[in-house]
């Protein structure tokens, strides 16, 4: 149960995505910018900048009125098939020049601009076709705003220059048509789409209160969020000058950079001055850009689940290295999920998903990997001197071959005594029955590792070995014998060293015994237990009576040609006499 406890971290990670929290929207909305694509420009449009030079040789801004309404018709006889003012004209003109510019305005397809203030002057609505169910509809509500004087207003379309900032306070989306206690008014972008496409209204459609479609009717349904917004992509749209006049077949968006006059403003592609907010919003209206659906969030919560759930779950069930295998292409498939959906033009972010992963899969990873370290340093502990190292670097690679706290399994096994070591112990000083001992269980460890067997234990001078655990051999038997075999010649060999003579006997015995780790929570070894453990060893304490080096069970024996009867003989604990072999 505590190694699922991981579990709980999928709820607590949803948390700041379904309360969007500052960081996971700020996150969200820079991982749009980068995915968000800037196509080229639509040809429709172009910037006019009347510049800080262009103001000190006027003389200061405002520009009469008239000089204005001359700027106007020098650019339709340039070639250009409109013009917005991304300019308020909130006070009349001081050289009278109103009559002028309105009647330009009027004779000519043009807009004029309105910004927000803090005043209560809401601004005027314009004609709109509700298609719903009746709910009321949420949309952006639209403050005060810096109004024009009644006769430019009457004379032209009004559109308001509309930058509402993110939470990171940057300008991403605009509404295109605001809500007011009068009714619907137009963003300054989209009232120029609906000049450029002749449209005398708009169409709203809604569901359950969202907006679900805006239209204009001789243009075409242009994609917005539930709240009525278009994602801007910051298109760059050319720019001319009052001296080169280069409008031919275009709107021109005309707007004041000179210093102190008209405020910048912060986007992803840097500040920019409002006309040229306006120019990209209407650029964007061209172009299909990727907008935010409806139920964002349901996906974005799915997705969250989903990658959450199948990395716990992969940290939980698969080893390490796979794990760590598997949770880059899970982070690989979310990122190709988000860029699916970029390309289909919908923004749903997958980024908080994927940090989430990795917030998860590291911690999770590297309590894994202490874990499996400590599992495999446990294992080379207690294997190192009783395998071979090949077996041992085996069982630190996969430990699950290693089925801790016992299993069933048909092992033979293997027991060695020394003949004649109380005799040598009277004989000789500590330190050379020490120094005999250490050379003659040598010997049989490294016979026994040969044949891939596993050093059990030592019990003084006798030493305890088993085949097929803790891994699996074949013709575990006859490597059993072959074992006894060569320790009996190296034993003989190394008489040669040994001051006094000694001797060995050997029992051998296959059979069912429980193996694995034996002992409390706190101490333990490997070894096991059962009857053929058992029987082993009385068969190597009879042959000193039976008068031979090596006595093997019956079913040994059945598996081994090399082994000859040997006869009947009577151990302690069974009641019947057992069928011996030798070789």
């Amino acid at each position: 149960m505590k190694k699922w406890i991981s579990l709980l971290s999928i709820p607590i990670l949803c948390v700041p995505l379904l309360f969007n929290w500052e960081v996971v929207e700020t996150l969200k909305l820079k991982t749009f910018d980068a995915l968000v694509q800037t196509p080229e420009p639509s040809g429709m449009f172009v910037t006019l900048d009347i510049t800080e030079e262009d103001v000190s040789m006027s003389g200061g801004w405002p520009f009469p009125r008239q000089d204005l309404a001359q700027l106007h018709l020098d650019l339709i006889d340039a070639g250009a098939w409109g013009v917005g003012w991304v300019v308020a004209f909130p006070q009349k003109d001081r050289f009278g020049g109103d009559d002028d510019f309105a009647y330009v305005l009027s004779g000519t397809p043009s807009v004029i601009a309105m910004f927000e203030n803090d005043s209560a002057n809401y601004p005027p609505t314009t004609g709109t076709v509700i298609l719903g169910d009746g709910i009321p509809i949420q949309a952006i509500e639209s403050n005060g705003v810096v109004q024009n004087t009644p006769k430019l207003a009457n004379a032209t379309s009004e559109g308001l220059a509309v930058a509402r900032t993110e939470v990171d306070k940057l300008v991403r989306r605009l509404p295109l048509l605001l809500q007011t206690p009068n009714g619907w008014t137009p963003s300054f972008g989209i009232e120029v789409m609906k000049i450029v496409s002749s449209s005398d209204t708009y169409i709203i459609k809604s569901e359950q209160g969202q907006i679900v479609e805006l239209t204009l009717p001789n243009y075409a349904q242009i994609p917005v969020d539930t709240l009525g917004r278009r994602w801007v992509s910051w298109i760059d749209t050319p720019t001319t000058t009052l001296q080169e006049m280069d409008v031919k077949d275009r709107f021109v968006f005309i707007g004041v950079s000179a210093k102190g006059v008209m405020p910048q403003i912060a986007t992803p592609d840097g500040l920019k001055y409002p006309h040229q907010v306006q120019a990209a919003l209407a650029e964007s209206m061209t172009v299909d850009v990727p907008q935010v659906p409806g139920p964002a969030i349901f996906y974005e919560f799915l997705i969250l689940i989903s990658v959450l759930t199948i990395t716990v779950l992969l940290i939980r069930t698969c080893t390490v290295t796979v794990t760590a295998v598997s949770i880059p292409s899970v982070l690989a498939i979310t990122a190709g999920s988000g860029y699916y959906f970029v390309i289909n033009n919908m923004l749903i972010d997958v980024s908080y998903s994927i940090l989430s992963t990795i917030f998860i899969s590291i911690p999770e990873l590297w309590l894994r990997f202490r874990e499996q370290y400590k599992l495999r340093q446990q294992i080379k502990k207690q294997f190192e001197h009783y395998l071979d190292p090949r077996q041992v670097a085996q069982l630190q690679k996969d430990p699950s071959l290693l089925k801790l706290g016992g299993e069933k399994r048909t092992c033979t096994f293997l027991f060695t005594d020394v003949r004649g070591f109380t005799n040598l112990s009277e004989k000789l000083e500590p330190e050379q029955v020490t120094d005999i001992m250490n050379k003659v269980l040598t010997e049989q460890v490294k016979c026994i590792q040969a044949h891939g067997g596993m050093v059990d234990k030592f019990i003084g001078d006798a030493c305890m070995a088993i085949f097929n655990s803790p891994l699996l051999v074949d013709e575990h038997e006859q490597r059993a014998v072959a074992c006894a075999e060569d320790m009996r010649t190296a034993i003989h060999m190394l008489q040669k060293e040994l001051p006094e003579p000694i001797a060995i006997g050997i029992g051998v015995n296959t059979g069912e015994a429980v193996v694995g780790n034996m002992g409390s929570d706190t101490r333990f070894d490997y070894s096991a237990i059962g009857d053929a453990v058992n029987t082993a060893a009385r068969l190597e304490s009879a042959t000193k009576e039976a008068g031979v080096d090596i006595l093997v069970g019956e079913r040994t024996a059945q598996k081994v040609d090399k082994c000859s009867l040997h006869g009947k003989i009577k151990v302690k604990g069974k009641q019947k006499a057992l069928k011996v072999y030798t070789i």
